[in-house]
This record gives C-alpha cells, sequence and structure tokens, in this order.
C-alpha cells in the first residue's frame, strides 16, 4: 500500500511540475556551461535563495542595491523574496517580461541572475541585472554568469544588444561589465535611499562579447522562446 501511494504521490508530482511548467515555461528553462548551471526559479527554490540573501550579498559599508535587501528583517526576508519573484511571474507577457534564474556554481546556489525584455520583439535588446551572495564573491562566478546570460541572449533569442547598468559606487559589478566586453552607454542620475546617485549604463554587442570557455548547453528553449513572442 505505501509503495502504491508512493508511485501515485510522485506521478502526480510530476504531473504538477508539467503544468506549472506548461503554464509558465521560464520555469522549466536550464542553461548549463562547465560549473555553472542557470534555472528557472520554482517555488522550491524560494527558501534557499531567502536564506542564502540573509547570509549577505554586499558587505558591511558597501554598494547599496536599489531593491532595499539589506533593510528587511530577516523573518521578513522569505515572504519580501517569494513576493518579489511571484510578482514577476504575474507580470511576464510577450510585450514584457522578466526571467530571474537561480545560479549554481559547481551545484551550489549561490544567486539570481535575471534578464529583462521590454518590447523585445521591436528592438532585440535585452538587460541584465543579477545578485551572487557574499561567499560566492571575488571567485570569478559574477563574470561567468554574465558571459552565460549574454551569450543565450545572443545565441538563443536572436538579441542584437544586450545592456547593464550598476551605481558608479559599485566597482564589482561594473568591473563585471568591462570584463565581458560591454562599453560604456552614458550616465544618469537614480534617486537612491533619498539620494541623487550616479548610474552607469553599458551596451553590448554580440561581437564585442568576451565568451565563457564553456559551451552552453539549454533545455526548455522551445517553449520559452514562444513565451516571449518567439516562433509563435
Amino acid at each position: 500500500m505505501n509503495d502504491a501511494m508512493s508511485t501515485t504521490d510522485t506521478a502526480q508530482a510530476a504531473d504538477t511540475v508539467t503544468a506549472v511548467e506548461a503554464a509558465l515555461p521560464l520555469l522549466g528553462l536550464r542553461i548549463t556551461a562547465g560549473p555553472i548551471e542557470l534555472q528557472g526559479i520554482t517555488d522550491d527554490l524560494l527558501g534557499p535563495l531567502a536564506c542564502l540573501a540573509a547570509e549577505g550579498i554586499s558587505s558591511p559599508g558597501g554598494p547599496q542595491f536599489l531593491t532595499p535587501w539589506k533593510a528587511e528583517p530577516p523573518q521578513d526576508l522569505p515572504r519580501f523574496l517569494a513576493q518579489y519573484y511571484w510578482r514577476l511571474r504575474a507580470d511576464f507577457f510577450p510585450d514584457r517580461w522578466t526571467a530571474p534564474l537561480a545560479v549554481l556554481w559547481d551545484g551550489e546556489l549561490a544567486g539570481v541572475q535575471e534578464l529583462f525584455g521590454d518590447k523585445y520583439l521591436v528592438n532585440r535588446s535585452t538587460e541584465t541585472g543579477s545578485w551572487l551572495a557574499r561567499r560566492f564573491q571575488g571567485q570569478g562566478i559574477g563574470t561567468a554568469m554574465r558571459q552565460v546570460i549574454a551569450a543565450f541572449a545572443f545565441d538563443q533569442l536572436d538579441a542584437k544588444h544586450v545592456t547593464s547598468a550598476a551605481f558608479t559606487d559599485n566597482p564589482a559589478s561594473v568591473s563585471v561589465s568591462r570584463k565581458v566586453g560591454y562599453t560604456e552607454n552614458g550616465i544618469d542620475i537614480w534617486a537612491r535611499e533619498g539620494k541623487p546617485v550616479p548610474h552607469q549604463r553599458f551596451l553590448l554587442s554580440q561581437g564585442n562579447l568576451v565568451r565563457y570557455e564553456h559551451p552552453l548547453m539549454v533545455t526548455g528553449l522551445a517553449a520559452f522562446r514562444r513565451s516571449i513572442g518567439l516562433d509563435a
């Protein structure tokens, strides 16, 4: 009886995952390249990501984020983070979408890499954003995950340009953009915590991309392309 129940439960779980991924193919997207893997943020990853973020993202006195992760009490961070990623799912449309992907390094959860599209079918321009837990910083992982997502955008999503931006007091992010091949594309001023802060923009073309040493392997691509209006 227990074995039969276990088999049934497993089959129902598989059906549920299939149904969810069919509704939002982003959750079934997987990109692997050597030690790095990017995958859709399913509900089972929300708790571990909250724990990871609670460990620390920016160092004490380091650059601040526009989204106030550090301002959230630790006990509220799981709800805050879950609501943020659920909101991105609810607002996912071909005309405007955000694709957050969990970053695993050698199988260990390390952070999140995001890809944004706004009028993508018209401009073929997508933007990147990311966060990496403090204990994974300074090891080249931030550069590798940016190289992987940029190559994915160019090779698999037919992008013409990939953009990024960073506050000028975040030298690590600025350095990653330059290593990957982005060129500076102007400065605007953003309000952060009630103060004006310079915000450096970057632009990357396919010919300037400094590619990651490992080739990309992608699963769930066809369904994801359809979900953003490609191959409709």
